[in-house]
C-alpha cells in the first residue's frame, strides 16, 4: 500500500518526496531500503544503514534446508538483536514446502517480514534451482509464493530480476503471480540471471511491473548517487528504491538520497572525521558481533569499499589486509586518518 498524498511533484516533474510505503502493518520510515547481499547485509551493516537513513534493511538469505540451520554462519544470520522494525529477513532454496517451513522458523526467530529470493544470480544458488533460476519455471513459482503466504501470519515480499535471459523477460506475469498468491510488496532489480551483474540496469520491464499490479514495487540496480535514484524514480514509477552495491563503503548514500528526494540540493559529503568515525564504529561492531577470527576477516572488505575514493593505489589496504587482531585494525584506521587530514600520502 502507497500513500500517495505524500509525494509532492512540482512543476518540472520531479519528486521532492518520497512516498509512505506499508508492507502488511508496517509503515515505513520511508521507502530507501537496503537490499538483500550475501556476505554484507549482516546485521553490524544493517543497523548502521538503518541510522543512515534507511528506511528498512533486508537479512542476508537465509537457506531452506534444515540441515545447514545450526551452522554457525546460519545463526549469526538468525540473530537479529537490537534491530529496529520491522525485521525482514530473506529465504532461499526451490521446494515449496522447504521454504515454508524456513518462513516458520524464521517468523518463530522474530522476523516480521519473509522476503523470497528469486533475483539472486550467483551459480551456487542457481545450480541448485533457487534464486533467479526460479524464474524459468512459473509453475513452481506459483507453488513457492502460495505455500510461504500460506505458511506464516506475516508479510511476505519477493525479490526477482527481470527474467531468466534478455529473450524472457517474464517478470510481470510472476509479478501478477506474486499479487494473486498474497505477496505484499515486491522488488526488482533491472537485470536478467544470465546478466548477473554485467551491463547497465533497464529500468523500462521495471515500470511495466509497476504498471500491472497495484501492491508495492521497489527498483533496484545501479542506484549509486542521488541523482541516478531520482531518475530511476521518474522513469519507473516506482514506490521506493533497493540499494545495494552503492551503500557498500557508503552507507550515508541513504540520508544523501533521502535529503535530495525531499530538497532537491545535494548533500555535501560527509567530512573526513565523520567518515572514520563511522568506520570505526562499524569495525567495532562486526569486531563484536563476530569475534576473532572471523571478525577481523570481514573487517577488511568493508576497509575495502570504505577507502575506495582516499587509497587509489591500495597501499594502505594492502597493508590493512595483513592485520590478525582488532585493536590493530582500528589503530591502524585512526593512524591512516589522522595522516589524511594531515595531508600526508601513505606509503607502504
Amino acid at each position: 500500500m502507497v500513500d500517495s498524498e505524500t509525494v509532492l511533484v512540482t512543476d518540472d516533474g520531479l519528486r521532492r518526496m518520497l512516498p509512505t510505503v506499508k508492507i502488511g502493518p508496517y509503515t515505513l520510515p520511508n521507502s530507501l531500503v537496503v537490499a538483500p547481499m550475501a556476505g554484507v547485509t549482516d546485521r553490524p551493516f544493517r543497523q548502521l544503514c538503518r541510522r543512515m537513513g534507511a528506511g528498512l534493511a533486508v537479512s542476508e538469505m537465509v537457506i531452506a534446508d534444515p540441515s545447514l540451520w545450526h551452522t554457525r554462519k546460519s545463526r549469526l544470520r538468525l540473530d537479529h538483536k537490537g534491530e529496529p522494525e520491522p525485521r525482514s529477513v530473506q529465504i532461499a532454496g526451490g521446494d515449496p514446502d522447504m521454504l515454508a517451513n524456513a518462513a516458520r522458523m524464521n517468523a518463530e526467530q522474530g522476523a516480521q517480514i519473509i522476503d523470497i529470493n528469486m533475483g539472486c544470480p550467483a551459480k551456487k544458488v542457481c545450480n541448485k534451482a533457487a534464486g533467479s533460476a526460479l524464474m524459468k519455471d512459473e509453475a513452481l513459482v506459483k507453488d513457492i509464493l502460495h505455500a510461504v503466504v500460506q505458511a506464516v501470519d506475516v508479510p511476505v515480499t519477493l525479490k526477482m530480476r527481470t527474467g531468466w535471459d534478455r529473450d524472457n523477460r517474464n517478470a510481470v506475469t510472476i509479478a501478477r503471480m506474486a499479487e494473486d498468491a498474497g505477496i505484499q510488496a515486491l522488488a526488482v532489480h533491472g537485470r536478467t540471471r544470465a546478466d548477473a551483474y554485467r551491463g547497465a540496469a533497464e529500468y523500462d520491464t521495471i515500470a511495466q511491473v509497476k504498471e500491472a499490479v497495484t501492491i508495492p514495487v521497489f527498483a533496484n540496480g545501479d542506484i549509486t548517487t542521488p541523482q541516478q535514484a531520482q531518475a530511476v524514480l521518474r522513469h519507473t514509477a516506482a514506490d521506493g528504491l533497493l540499494v545495494g552495491r552503492g551503500a557498500q563503503g557508503r552507507p550515508w548514500i541513504f540520508r544523501e538520497i533521502k535529503h535530495f528526494l525531499e530538497t532537491g540540493e545535494v548533500m555535501a559529503p560527509p567530512p573526513l572525521e565523520e567518515v572514520e568515525a563511522i568506520l570505526l564504529d562499524h569495525l567495532q561492531a562486526l569486531h563484536c558481533f563476530y569475534g576473532d577470527p572471523m571478525g577481523v576477516r570481514i573487517a577488511r572488505k568493508h576497509v575495502g569499499w570504505y577507502l575506495q575514493a582516499h587509497d587509489a593505489g591500495k597501499q594502505f589496504r594492502k597493508r590493512f589486509n595483513t592485520l590478525e587482531c582488532a585493536k590493530a585494525q582500528s589503530d591502524s584506521i585512526q593512524q591512516y586518518f589522522a595522516a589524511l587530514r594531515n595531508g600526508e600520502v601513505f606509503a607502504a
